[in-house]
């Protein structure tokens, strides 16, 4: 997570819940990177500054929980079929 050197600015964060700093703590060994630099690319992704997309997990609950249904298959087996006057 190295970046170039910009203007830094410092700041003091106060009331850090335990929960949080033991969160951010492990994260950052995980990262093989400083607190510093985890706590200023975690600000950075939280301010939209991100290099790359942020990965959502919003429908990872549902993985692996499909269960197969007849009458379900059966409406599904509609949009097997292709229409092939709808191609010309």
């Amino acid at each position: 997570m190295k970046r170039k050197k910009e203007n830094n600015i410092q700041y003091t964060i106060r009331a850090v819940p335990s929960n949080v700093d033991e969160a951010l703590r492990k994260n950052c060994v995980r990262e093989g990177c400083s607190l510093n630099n985890y706590v200023v690319e975690t600000l950075r992704k939280g301010a939209g500054l991100s290099d790359s997309p942020p990965l959502f997990h919003d429908l990872d609950f549902m993985a692996g929980t499909w269960v197969k249904d007849k009458v379900c298959e059966q409406a599904l087996e509609e949009f097997n079929h292709i229409d092939e006057d709808m191609w010309k």
